[in-house]
């Protein structure tokens, strides 16, 4: 092949690989947009918890992401349409700038729903140009970075969905986000049983290169694990119903200290989102107030929760090396098999159909606490630049959570994606399963 020849076949090559990249971005930012779509103004603005962002805040967040670290950099003629935006729409990235106060998001009534949705569109269209048009010089960090945008895009439409149901479960009137969502389960969920595990040197984690993957996951390295067993399936609600009435919340030794504690200041007695009705157990669910699923994965359900029911159980928590090396046997020609996803839209854990002899719902339906800590895995290294901010300085005080949910994209998961929250958090889709040792 002669010089003219290659050149026209890369340049075919580069222009096929923008155009798929563009069609994955107008995927992916017209979700969040779906996800906004069943909204009234009223509902965009408020912050029902400090953890909470304004519904408003983060369709203007993910589009800063694209301004400021794409935009800005990469494409000349870019024109931000109001600078203030760079500071009231920076999360948490220091070494770009002085992010605006987290707990005061809900305070920003200007700009309006509006101004963020041209915000928005404005982003849109440049980043349309970017990715028709890009600089040769640059290819390969403009599609890095574009990918990293999607994946952190895709994480936001898990926190508006979050942020939705709490927002809305602060109204008495129950108000429903959606009619269609969270709808009852058929099926009946099976007894649990348990499945065994060998133990020996693993390799858990992931590398660079293989499919995209945030920092937090690498590098791949060898851990040990002893034989272990692990249940098929998630703790349901009847289960954890049994927990609460054998005084599951009054019973001191099954709690961790600071659960306990935590316990005796905010009166928990159920999971969040739960009330009782003429005896019998109702949730908050996005499609209004329901009764408790007895078969479905419970949710909702804080890391200390969880611990105490393992302890009430006579069992615990799996590490997350346990749950990788299982999650590893649920794959289906090395991918996620299909799962109650945000792509599904019922936005609610459901009983799932037990197929074959491997562990099932390991990925949708409910993240599930594991009993490992959110620390840096041996050899780990943070991006450069204001990147590394990401992930590796939340590395202390949270919990590792494992599989997805209801809220997830399918295709933003995988066995090695690592979740983390600190362990009192409730309003992320939180649920568990069980381990013991062998």
């Amino acid at each position: 092949m002669d010089n003219t020849a290659r050149h026209i076949r890369e340049n075919t090559l580069d222009t096929q690989h923008t155009k798929e990249w563009l069609r994955r971005f107008q995927r992916v930012r017209a979700m969040s947009e779906a996800i906004c779509a069943p909204l009234q103004t009223e509902d965009y603005v408020v912050q029902s918890m400090p953890d909470v962002s304004p519904p408003k805040w983060h369709l203007a967040h993910v589009s800063w992401f694209f301004e400021a670290f794409l935009l800005t950099p990469y494409l000349k003629s870019y024109k931000t349409i109001d600078p203030a935006y760079d500071f009231l729409f920076n999360s948490y990235y220091e070494t770009h700038g002085v992010p605006f106060p987290r707990n005061q998001r809900g305070n920003i009534s200007r700009p309006t729903v509006a101004d963020v949705y041209r915000f928005r569109a404005h982003i849109d269209e440049a980043m349309t140009q970017l990715l028709t048009e890009p600089s040769a010089e640059h290819i390969d960090e403009i599609m890095e970075l574009v990918e990293i945008g999607l994946h952190h895009e895709q994480q936001h439409q898990e926190l508006l969905v979050m942020d939705i149901k709490h927002i809305l479960a602060q109204n008495p009137l129950h108000p429903v986000y959606r009619s269609d969502a969270a709808p009852a389960s058929s099926a009946e969920a099976p007894a649990l049983t348990w499945q065994r595990y060998p133990g020996g040197v693993r390799h858990i984690g992931a590398d660079f290169g293989n499919g995209f993957v945030f920092d937090s996951e690498t590098p791949r390295h060898r851990q040990y694990v002893t034989d272990f067993e692990l249940a098929d399936r998630p703790v349901t609600n009847g289960e954890f119903i049994d927990f609460i009435e054998d005084g599951g919340y009054s019973r001191t030794e099954l709690w961790l200290s600071d659960g306990w504690h935590l316990l005796h200041k905010t009166g928990w007695q159920a999971p969040l989102y739960w009330e009782k009705h003429n005896g019998q157990w109702h949730h908050m669910t996005l499609g209004g107030l329901k009764p408790v699923d007895l078969h479905a994965p419970v949710c909702h359900v804080s890391f200390y929760e969880a611990d105490a029911f393992a302890n009430w159980a006579g069992a615990r928590l799996p590490t997350e090396a346990e749950w990788e090396i299982a999650a590893a046997d649920s794959l289906v020609d090395g991918n996620v098999p299909a799962g109650n996803f945000l792509d599904d839209q019922h936005l609610q854990p459901l009983t799932a159909t037990v197929t074959g002899d491997r562990p099932w719902q390991m990925f949708g339906d409910v993240w599930e606490w594991t009993g490992s800590a959110y620390r840096p895995y041996p050899g780990f290294k943070k991006l450069d630049g204001s990147l590394g901010e990401y992930n590796g300085k939340f590395m202390s005080g949270q919990m590792v959570l494992r599989g997805g949910c209801c809220a997830t994209p399918q295709d933003h998961i995988r066995a090695t994606y690592r979740n983390f929250f600190p362990p009192h958090a409730r309003w992320a889709f939180s649920g568990f399963r069980l381990a013991k040792d062998v």
